[in-house]
């Protein structure tokens, strides 16, 4: 990973998508990750030519779309919430497409620890659907890590059993849960196809400037390459008063490693 790919999510900079672009590329930034939930980047929201734009956009800018988030805030564990989000998700698979990524993040909700909960079942049937569906479009849905152990991720994914299942992976989740961050990057190795850059304290769900919290980034860089992975390592900063400053510093962080 001596050549490694640096991404930003846009809406760290908190700018609204077409300066954050901008802010990408001068802040040294080789992609960016967006949201495409709402808004003007939404697939109900996103006109043929609006498409056009914003992948001229990352032209213009010389970037890459790492991946795309189609997170809804809700994750899949009511079957009824369902029937509206998993139509809404495959919409989004079918924009990132079109705007030049086949990586769809997302958070599905904290997995019970029973499988026999209708909650375990209503997000099993909805990402078995949503990964195969990804995946008959040559796409991965990812899953953003956190909430569960990595073990208790792995038993899900191997039951969902799809090659259109992936994983997001967070450090900085694992972290401020208190699970294992360097152990989770061989435990779900086989599934990783993007990662945030981001920090927090070990086990007090606070998140902190990139390089200030308890993720081991020179371990965690080394076990990443260890299981072979070349994809984005995309900074993420959802709190803070000075995310710009946040922002480079990361970049600066990364490319010092």
């Amino acid at each position: 990973m001596a050549n490694r790919k640096i991404g930003v999510m846009v809406e760290s900079f908190r700018l609204g998508v077409r300066q954050g672009l901008v802010k990408a590329r001068e802040v040294g930034a080789d992609g960016v990750q967006v949201y495409v939930t709402g808004g003007d980047v939404s697939p109900e929201g996103l006109t043929e030519s609006g498409r056009r734009e914003f992948r001229k956009l990352l032209a213009d800018n010389r970037l890459t779309l790492s991946a795309v988030c189609a997170d809804y805030g809700k994750g899949f564990l009511d079957a009824n919430r369902n029937d509206e989000t998993v139509p809404k998700s495959k919409a989004c698979v079918d924009l990132a497409l079109e705007l030049g990524t086949n990586i769809i993040t997302t958070h599905i909700g904290r997995l019970p620890d029973d499988e026999n909960d209708p909650r375990y079942r209503a997000a099993f049937d909805a990402v078995s659907d949503l990964a195969d569906y990804a995946a008959s479009r040559d796409a991965f849905f990812a899953t953003e890590t956190g909430p569960e152990s990595p073990e208790h991720l792995r038993a899900f994914l191997e039951k969902v059993a799809s090659p259109g299942i992936k994983v997001n992976y967070d450090p900085a989740n694992f972290v401020m849960r208190d699970f294992d961050q360097l152990g989770g990057v061989e435990v779900l190795g086989p599934w990783i196809v993007h990662t945030h850059a981001k920090d927090g304290l070990r086990g007090q769900g606070k998140e902190v400037a990139l390089g200030d919290g308890d993720v081991d980034f020179p371990e965690y860089l080394a076990r990443l390459e260890a299981i072979g992975y070349d994809g984005f390592l995309t900074i993420e900063r959802e709190v803070g008063p000075d995310p710009m400053a946040d922002i480079v510093k990361a970049v600066k962080f990364l490319r010092s490693m």
